[in-house]
């Protein structure tokens, strides 16, 4: 079916959206999926992602089924395990009878997906074009250019009938997957982020504040973990905020996974009093503990983006990393950046950087503290202004 085909008017039975991970990247598919289900609503919607963020999805009443994508056994594939979890899946796929999927991961293993469904309608993003920088009136340095995300990757763009266009790289990666609402004649209008928290998740969050001796009262979640070794800030700026911030009253928790456990026990360490709680919850408590804090205080992470997604005020430290695609969307005031030339420059690995971290080391502390009081601040005015207001009432 090419490229030019109206899709406006077909109603769609079952729809397949896939992305597999990592959590800030399926936040940001999260108003995809609401309007898929507003244009869809008779439909089952499956999504199909990776088990550590299915938790996470399972709750949601706009998804009909959520598949299991076991990356994990792909760290052996010597072995049989992944070859036989790959060949149940792509059963799983191709007996469902899609019409449509809607690939927002673009890479060749989502690409293999969506042809093993057979499905007639296969929507992905378009392969990288020069002309997408050309579009932007920014300079990006080389390491930017080589690394950054531009379309499709490895080829998959092949698998696809339609193609979301790229026009530039100047778009949030939630308004650059929205684009896909043109094609299908999705509702206009801003994102929607909503996404369930059931009840279960915050008695549970109640009940592992209680155990660490933590009130709700000025609860603030610090997320200094991230997977990429060039996005942290480090565990003594963050716990120099954390004493800070400590010492005006507030309680302070430090949050992410199991993974993240020892750079929070770092932190802990060096600021007695905060708490830390990485690995002892699901995403969707985490997601729960998150919503009821004062703000957030994090490198580019998924907690930050879950903090968007829950409405929560939140702070964010960047460095390689660029704010104007994968910021903290619409909040480009929560965001701290030195400005170093080099930046961003997608960069993982701190030893790959040439120019020793300038760009996170050159982001003080103070400074984030003072951005911290003044959300903290207009926070607390906006609350006072609805109180007034409601007393005149």
């Amino acid at each position: 079916m090419p490229d030019g085909t109206d899709l406006r008017d077909r109603n769609f039975r079952k729809i397949l959206l896939i992305k597999l991970s990592a959590v800030g990247d399926v936040v940001h598919t999260i108003p995809v999926l609401n309007k898929l289900r507003h244009r869809y609503p008779a439909a089952q919607l499956d999504w199909l992602v990776t088990p550590a963020i299915a938790e996470f999805l399972r709750h949601n009443p706009a998804i009909s089924n959520v598949v299991e994508f076991e990356r994990e056994d792909w760290s052996a594939p010597w072995r049989l395990t992944p070859f036989i979890s790959y060949g149940r899946l792509a059963l799983e796929l191709r007996q469902t009878g899609y019409d449509l999927v809607v690939d927002m991961h673009g890479q060749l293993r989502t690409a293999i997906f969506t042809l093993v469904t057979g499905a007639p309608v296969r929507i992905g993003f378009d392969r990288p074009r020069a002309r997408v920088w050309d579009a932007s009136p920014r300079k990006f340095s080389r390491e930017a250019r080589k690394h950054a995300w531009q379309g499709a990757r490895e080829g998959s763009w092949i698998a696809y009938t339609h193609h979301i266009q790229v026009p530039s790289l100047d778009v949030h990666a939630v308004d650059r997957y929205l684009n896909v609402g043109p094609l299908l004649g999705l509702a206009e209008g801003p994102p929607d982020f909503s996404f369930p928290i059931p009840p279960a998740a915050n008695a549970q969050i109640d009940a592992l504040l209680r155990h660490h001796g933590v009130g709700d009262g000025g609860l603030i979640t610090m997320a200094p973990g991230t997977i990429w070794e060039t996005k942290h800030w480090g565990s003594a700026k963050f716990a120099e905020v954390a004493r800070h911030l400590l010492r005006q009253g507030s309680a302070v928790a430090l949050i992410g996974t199991q993974r993240e456990r020892d750079v929070c026990e770092e932190v802990a360490r060096l600021a007695p009093g905060a708490v830390n709680i990485a690995g002892e919850t699901t995403l969707t408590e985490l997601a729960a503990l998150i919503r009821r804090s004062l703000i957030s205080v994090t490198n580019d992470s998924g907690p930050m983006h879950l903090a968007v997604a829950l409405d929560r005020p939140v702070v964010s430290v960047f460095g390689p990393t660029d704010p104007v695609w994968i910021g903290p969307y619409g909040r480009g005031d929560a965001v701290l950046r030195s400005g170093e030339p080099c930046s961003p420059c997608f960069l993982r690995q701190l030893s790959r950087c040439r120019y020793d971290h300038a760009c996170m080391h050159n982001v003080s502390a103070a400074a984030v503290i003072e951005r911290v009081e003044s959300v903290l601040r207009d926070q607390a005015a906006g609350a006072g202004r609805v109180k007034a207001q409601a007393s005149r009432a």
